[in-house]
């Protein structure tokens, strides 16, 4: 499995992008040790390794693969810019790629910037070790080390344990990113009703929200079948039977967090027309107001346009002309008015 990495200056240049973790029944016993070490650690049956790539070129994503033996349709599915979440079995190992979310807070306030932040991380699982990559530093390692450190005894379990940590801390993740977009769209039903709230403004906000729900949903879902095939396979992955109630534990919040992005996806949905609806319902009113009024002032027009012609009419010429016209204005006005704030119109 060793391979010849040339020149001393390329593995140079690898190590420096390579960061690399060597435990011993479940203690930490190396870090940051050379590359041309890591299949040697892989063939040595109590060691457990962890090699992490961030921001890969391809030459030293292919001194890697030559010194691991990695088929390079793996690695270049790794090295892609858009990757769907999958798991793929290999000959010697699995091949994983999952998304991490963060919801950015800035984002929620303006309207047309998008807040949801996506990390991609491949795993390239051995039987005891995995490769991670990252095609740039969104998806963070800090938590998944922190809990690999604060949980010693599962890392004695084998590699499992380190594929159940970068898995977990990716669907918290989605949890993350599902409840700040759900807080948002409670605040986006508070302005539905709110008479002072700026129709347009809302509207915005429910389309950027919705293509952030569009976007969640694309990585969330397909966690379900990822985390199905680990699994249904996890005797591939070396996972010991003392690890099954975690990944059990880890297939029901991938299902709750995918219910709950479907759920999230309707409420929005629904909010974006029930506010088409109440726009709707608002002109409506304004039309009903207009026509009120408007019938309102056809009355005097009426009556004076009558009046006004150059014919004898009752009381043409007298006092009692002005006040009967007056009269019927009033009255004719004043029925109109009640009749029409009877109905709700004005």
């Amino acid at each position: 499995m060793r391979v010849d990495l040339g020149h001393t200056r390329d593995v140079t240049d690898v190590t420096e992008a390579i960061h690399t973790r060597l435990w011993r029944a479940g203690e930490l016993e190396a870090e940051d040790f050379p590359v041309e070490q890591i299949s040697d650690h892989l063939a040595s049956d109590d060691c457990l390794v962890w090699v992490d790539v961030c921001n890969p070129t391809h030459q030293n994503m292919q001194v890697l693969a030559g010194e691991l033996g990695l088929h390079p349709a793996a690695v270049e599915d790794a090295l892609a810019h858009s990757e769907r979440a999958k798991a793929t079995r290999y000959a010697g190992y699995t091949f994983l790629t999952a998304y991490g979310t963060t919801l950015r807070s800035s984002g929620l306030d303006g309207p047309d910037t998008s807040a949801l932040q996506l990390g991609r991380v491949s795993m390239f699982v051995f039987p005891r070790g995995i490769v991670t990559v990252r095609p740039g530093d969104h998806f963070s390692m800090d938590e998944v080390v922190r809990r690999w450190d604060a949980s010693g005894d599962l890392l004695a379990l084998g590699v499992g344990a380190l594929v159940y940590a970068v898995l977990d801390v990716v669907v918290d993740s989605h949890f993350d990113a599902v409840q700040g977009l759900d807080d948002t769209i409670e605040g986006l039903e508070d302005g539905l009703f709110d008479d002072g709230a700026v129709s347009k403004e809302i509207q915005r906000r429910t389309y950027r929200v919705r293509k952030d729900l569009v976007q969640l949903r694309r990585v969330v879902l397909p966690m379900r079948e990822l985390v199905n095939t680990v699994l249904r396979h996890r005797q591939d992955l070396h996972a010991s039977s003392d690890l099954d109630p975690w990944f059990d534990d880890l297939y029901d919040h991938v299902l709750r967090a995918s219910e709950w992005t479907e759920s999230l996806r309707d409420m929005i949905s629904a909010i974006f027309e029930t506010n088409l609806s109440l726009q709707d319902t608002r002109m409506n009113t304004v039309m009903k107001q207009l026509t009120a009024w408007a019938a309102i002032i056809a009355v005097p027009t009426a009556v004076t346009g009558f009046f006004g012609q150059n014919v004898p009419y009752l009381g043409f010429g007298r006092p009692l002309g002005v006040y009967l016209s007056v009269g019927i204005i009033v009255g004719a006005a004043g029925l109109l008015y009640a009749q029409f704030k009877k109905r709700g119109w004005l």
